[in-house]
């Protein structure tokens, strides 16, 4: 009695096993009834399917903006060095002028002391690469899992300093109502509307280290969010 293989089965009749009647490639047999005369295995014809369990597919993790706490006055080698390394970085900067006794010097400072951001993935190899980088403390976050900071926080301070407004540090706020500023060179940006000394003041804040920048923005149409 010859083998039945199933009418789907692409194996070939030579490698299915005569005693069992499984194919021996693709898994799939027939149900063995009992034994002819000869030896040989009789199927019932119930066909038995035994398919491989499916491998899971593991979703690749997206990246996101963390901040890293630094060491003072490391914010501009830690982002260089990360940079060197293919990540992306966000090193706000603001220009001062320095006044000694016989000169006079403009330079560039962090806006948020200590911190730099970076746009990773903390789950993988991206995460032993920021802290291998000399003056990195750590990813700002509870035990060191990194809080991740919305995109629209970054682009609002991204907007506010490349636009060069005029803005002063505000304390960090949680209560208020927020908003969108519609139209110009603002477009888009969100913060928290405030009253400010009689003017209607946004205020842009960085959930993951506390801190706040004021921008007045008279003259701009918001819009709830």
């Amino acid at each position: 009695m010859h083998d039945v293989i199933p009418p789907c089965c692409p194996a070939p009749q030579n490698i299915t096993c005569k005693f069992t009647g499984r194919c021996l490639l693709y898994g799939c047999a027939n149900k063995v009834s009992g034994w002819d005369s000869e030896g040989e295995a009789m199927s019932s014809g119930e066909q038995v399917w035994q398919m491989p369990s499916p491998v899971p597919v593991k979703g690749a993790a997206q990246s996101k903006w963390y901040a890293l706490q630094t060491r003072a006055r490391h914010e501009k080698v830690v982002s260089e060095r990360l940079r060197e390394q293919g990540l992306t970085t966000f090193l706000p900067l603001i220009a001062e002028v320095h006044r000694w006794s016989d000169r006079r010097m403009k330079v560039e400072l962090p806006l948020f002391s200590c911190y730099v951001f970076v746009r990773m993935v903390p789950e993988n190899e991206e995460r032993l690469r920021v802290y291998r980088v000399n003056g990195v403390f750590g990813i700002v976050g509870v035990r060191g899992e990194g809080i991740p900071i919305p995109d629209e926080q970054i682009q609002a301070v991204r907007t506010l300093i490349s636009e060069q407004l005029p803005w002063s540090f505000h304390p960090f706020l949680k209560i208020g109502q927020r908003v969108r500023i519609r139209g110009g060179s603002m477009d888009g940006v969100e913060g928290v509307l405030v009253a400010r000394n009689g003017d209607r003041t946004l205020v842009i804040s960085i959930d993951a280290i506390q801190r706040s920048l004021a921008v007045r923005i008279e003259g701009y149409d918001v819009e709830a969010v």
